[in-house]
């Protein structure tokens, strides 16, 4: 039996589903993001878990234990919010300490274990510190230390880094994961950032409308999208229709492309495929190569990001910045991509 279930939990607002009977299963030790634009019900779920919203129907059952017959502050979980939710008046070890004051742990283990947190999240020296002399990083993790300190069975995280500008965000997501290994904490977070929800999770789990549309691994909801909401949401995508189809050959506009097994399986004029952009090269001209323009390029640091003009539309490629010289806005280029990059678009 899963660590974590959620069995057909909804939560209606009127005729309006917010949440429409997902079922998930989350494995001890897991780290599982809850992946969706606004108002796809990822935040309501993670709130019913924790018990701050009344489901409408359904159960969640932690190790065994139906948690919807037990009130919030008695379920053991630890919960980082938003706004980190600090008490502003307290010391940072005093904010760390407030959920074991509350559980009566003697003064004696009490101050060893808020050691312990402050250190597991690189606080040691900052114990007498407010939180207003706290960068946000730092304010960061005391909420993460207060959340651990308590040794939830189950860690809550709700946009936990969405309040940090982008390099310290991925700092973070790299203390994060490794606060989270080392602890061994089963981790339910939600997020709306696909790269954040990638970096840090075993599993991904995209939500559109109430519902679960793929639950698989950020490499396999990545490469091998379950629905056309994964396609468009998670990643660029770039959606070709087939067209001429002879002898497990397709063609592409001028290209002739061999259909891998897992394609050629349901090929017909029309359906669609799916390339990312990273894997569409600049291809020296000659038959079967798509012409195209450059209409722009973004420079983004490791890689550069071109919008391409061809007679199949426009096309996103992101060429690595590997130091050579890259076509410039106005120049006439080929492309081509191999059959074997190419995905069903459900």
């Amino acid at each position: 039996m899963s660590y974590l279930a959620l069995e057909r939990l909804s939560k209606h607002y009127g005729d309006a589903a917010a949440v429409d009977a997902i079922s998930l299963a989350v494995e001890r030790g897991e780290f599982v993001s809850l992946l969706g634009p606004s108002g796809c019900g990822k935040t309501t779920t993670l709130q019913m878990i924790a018990g701050f919203v009344e489901p409408s129907g359904g159960r969640v059952v932690m190790d065994g234990r139906d948690l919807l017959a037990v009130p919030a502050a008695q379920r053991g979980l630890g919960v980082v919010f938003q706004n980190y939710a600090l008490f502003p008046h307290l010391t940072v070890a005093q904010n760390v300490a407030f959920g074991l004051e509350m559980r009566k742990v003697p003064k004696a283990e009490l101050r060893g274990r808020v050691d312990e947190a402050l250190a597991l999240v690189g606080l040691a020296g900052m114990a007498a510190r407010h939180p207003v002399q706290l960068s946000g990083g730092q304010q960061q993790r005391v909420a993460l230390a207060r959340a651990l300190v308590i040794r939830p069975g189950l860690l809550l995280l709700d946009e936990p880094l969405s309040n940090l500008d982008a390099k310290l965000r991925e700092e973070m997501q790299i203390e994060l994961r490794r606060i989270q290994r080392a602890t061994g904490v089963t981790t339910v977070m939600v997020t709306h950032d696909q790269a954040e929800a990638m970096a840090l999770s075993d599993r991904v789990v995209l939500m559109h409308a109430g519902r679960i549309e793929q639950d698989a691994a950020p490499l396999q909801a990545y490469e091998h999208p379950a629905s056309s909401f994964v396609c468009d949401f998670l990643g660029k995508a770039n959606v070709f229709a087939l067209e001429r189809i002879e002898g497990g050959r397709a063609s592409i506009g001028p290209l002739q492309l061999d259909l891998p097994d897992m394609l050629a399986a349901h090929a017909r004029p029309g359906a669609r495929v799916l390339v990312r952009p990273e894997k569409i090269a600049f291809a020296p001209q000659g038959e079967g190569a798509l012409g195209a323009t450059v209409k722009s390029r973004v420079f983004q640091g490791n890689h550069w990001l071109y919008q391409l003009d061809t007679n199949l539309g426009d096309v996103l490629v992101i060429r690595q910045n590997d130091g050579g010289q890259h076509p410039d806005e106005g120049e006439r280029v080929h492309l081509r991509w191999r059959a074997d990059d190419m995905r069903a678009v459900p």
